[in-house]
């Protein structure tokens, strides 16, 4: 059977919604709720640890290789938004805004300036020596809203955000994450400690803590796979070691930016001429895909990759897409960044790059589109008992 479309709960129950009702839970109560539907006991100290490719469906499949996770209250599930990839949902996470509104439109997309920037590493896409664009497009900018990091920082609480050191002042942190110290990490043992460390110590504090690596497993050997599972099982321990370590006023929130599917089918863009004519440029990932046409060509466009996608994707103009809400509200300033063309895969269907993005293409495990796969997060939450 092949999934349904599943349109994000944007302002009731989305990733844009978590750090509203976590602040609220720590006393700094953040813009109208506008229906967040999500609410957290209060607390003094608060942990957020996201982990990359955690998604409900696949958290329920493999509960016994989680067995404290699954274990857990859930708030949620949540839905991530659209596209459903990990750059958008950091975006909507560290602004607590729709995608329509933030502007991180997709893994790659067209700026302002015509490049067509890919949000991950910051640098430009489809070109064969890509260069980074944080000078000519600095995500300060490209991102221009304060982070709730920022507003929790002003309002007076002790902010840490935890992460791969790598990732320390890149583009992706400074659009989405910004405010507060970075502390850098290696491995799941530095991770712990300084998230354990962030929440020490008198007066209120909020830390967010970032894991990569289920993601990463995901990709290479495909979600549910025996190297996804053991990885799985790891993050159990690191969150039943972080609940023990809480102090007792203190609250230890889980949740993920996306899930995962396994791909079985997979067509390429590079080599389909139906799906390059009248294609000036094409964005996104293989899940889903904005393809900004040549003037003119938007409707040969949209046939074309209709006739070539057939059910493998939901492919519609992107004033369909922005009517339909897959984005959320859409700030005027940011319609161009979404594609004239907006195809999202449906069942295990990837639309790759061979040529453009040959690592990505090869991948068994991907993300990106509104099925209730890959847009549905639990929001797990632990006091220590």
């Amino acid at each position: 059977m092949t999934p349904e479309l599943l349109v994000p709960a944007y302002g009731h129950r989305s990733l844009a919604e978590v750090l509203p009702a976590l602040l609220t839970a720590l006393g700094v109560p953040d813009h109208p709720e506008q229906g967040n539907e999500l609410v957290i006991e209060p607390a003094r100290a608060a942990a957020l640890l996201l982990v990359d490719g955690l998604g409900s469906e696949l958290l329920r499949r493999y509960a016994r290789d989680a067995p404290f996770l699954a274990g857990l209250p859930d708030v949620g599930p949540v839905t991530v938004g659209f596209p459903s990839s990990t750059s958008i949902s950091l975006a909507s996470l560290g602004t607590g805004l729709p995608p329509g509104v933030h502007g991180i439109l997709g893994v790659a997309f067209r700026a302002e300036t015509g490049d067509l920037i890919e949000t991950l590493k910051w640098r430009s896409h489809g070109v064969p020596y890509p260069v980074d664009l944080r000078k000519r497009l600095p995500p300060e900018q490209v991102q221009p809203r304060q982070t709730l990091l920022e507003r929790a920082e002003a309002a007076g609480l002790d902010v840490t955000v935890v992460s791969k050191a790598e990732f320390g002042g890149s583009g992706l942190t400074r659009a989405a994450l910004r405010g507060g110290r970075f502390r850098g990490t290696y491995a799941l043992g530095d991770l712990a400690a300084e998230v354990i460390t962030a929440l020490a110590g008198p007066g209120k504090h909020l830390c967010y803590g970032y894991h990569a690596d289920l993601d990463l497993l995901g990709h290479l050997h495909g979600p549910g796979s025996l190297p996804w599972r053991l990885q799985l099982r790891q993050i159990d321990s690191l969150a039943a070691l972080l609940a023990e370590h809480l102090p007792a006023d203190a609250v230890l929130v889980i949740t993920g930016d996306h899930g995962m599917v396994q791909v079985d089918r997979a067509i390429d863009a590079d080599h389909h001429p139906a799906l390059q004519e009248g294609v000036d440029l094409l964005g996104g990932d293989p899940r889903s895909r904005h393809v900004y046409a040549r003037p003119g060509a938007q409707d040969e466009v949209l046939a074309a990759w209709r006739g070539v996608l057939g059910d493998g994707a939901w492919v519609v103009s992107g004033e369909q897409a922005i009517d339909e809400g897959w984005f959320g509200p859409v700030d005027a300033q940011m319609r161009a960044r979404i594609g004239d063309v907006v195809a999202a895969a449906r069942g295990g269907t990837a639309i790759v790059r061979t040529e453009v993005e040959p690592a990505l293409a090869r991948l068994p495990g991907q993300h990106g589109s509104l099925t209730a796969d890959e847009q549905f997060v639990p929001l797990l939450v632990a006091r220590r008992s």
